[in-house]
């Protein structure tokens, strides 16, 4: 692939990215500031919890494109304060050790969002950048962030009781669920079924997505928004109406876990429906 192509789908990528951070960010700066206390239905965190996850993850990747090195230097501040959690709280704290409000904490998320995707689409193409598990290139950086950022933001809406609109643009996220099949077994130290499923999904437009071999006895069919919940963990496929056929799929599909890290049980069926 030339570099000019890289660099073009680099770019759309990216702005998936931004157009995903914009729609979040509309939503909680127009939001009752009551709501920054509340909890969700993801680990009891509140609405101040989520865009601080948020903004911490964006602070990691902001620091690894400014070089591994200044990467593995904010781990280590990460480690020697205990936890992200505690790490996160100190970082956030005002110049009187509080915790900085809801409303100070969006400004100071959008600042650096708005930042991290101008580096990414700027980045070179075929550098691979430091993060917690494998290295990325950027345009794998940016759909990770869309997916963490478009998977997180179904706290708030779900809290908030307000019907999420969907784009295309989850097509990225789609994607990386189908290709870290794989992954969601070798995470859990379990042997990878052999027969990848087939994916066929229903898009927001309306359009159809193929994934994998159409021969394949083991298949996961339905809607794309669903399919994107249950790899990121945001419903149980028992929530959801994505048809499963084979042992395959459907032991995936138990597990489907799209995001880094060590292995993250999906939500108890029923315990996410809004």
């Amino acid at each position: 692939m030339s570099e000019a192509n890289a660099l073009a789908l680099q770019q759309a990528v990216v702005d998936d990215l931004r157009e995903e951070g914009d729609e979040l960010y509309s939503l909680l700066k127009d939001m009752d500031t009551g709501y920054w206390t509340q909890h969700s239905t993801f680990k009891n965190w509140t609405v101040w919890d989520v865009v601080a996850h948020l903004h911490f993850s964006d602070y990691l990747a902001m620091t690894s494109l400014t070089g591994e090195d200044n990467f593995k230097n904010a781990l280590r501040e990460i480690r020697d304060s205990g936890s992200p959690g505690a790490f996160t709280d100190q970082w956030l704290a005002d110049e009187d050790g509080h915790s900085i409000t809801g409303p100070a904490l969006l400004e100071r998320w959008r600042n650096m969002f708005i930042d991290l995707c101008e580096a990414l689409a700027n980045a070179d193409p075929d550098e691979r950048f430091a993060w917690v598990g494998p290295g990325m290139k950027a345009r794998m950086f940016a759909t990770a962030r869309q997916m963490e950022t478009w998977a997180h933001g179904w706290e708030i809406y779900d809290l908030m009781g307000v019907t999420r609109s969907h784009a295309d643009r989850i097509r990225n996220i789609a994607e990386i669920g189908v290709r870290t099949y794989g992954w969601t077994f070798v995470n859990r130290k379990l042997e990878v079924p052999e027969v990848t499923p087939y994916v066929e999904l229903t898009a927001p437009s309306g359009v159809t997505w193929k994934f994998n071999d159409t021969s394949s006895p083991h298949r996961v069919e339905g809607d794309a928004v669903e399919f994107c919940q249950v790899v990121t963990q945001v419903r149980n496929i028992a929530d959801t109406q994505l048809k499963v056929t084979g042992d395959n799929a459907e032991a995936w599909m138990e597990i489907a876990q799209c995001f880094a890290g060590p292995p993250e049980d999906p939500p108890t069926p029923g315990s996410r429906v809004p």
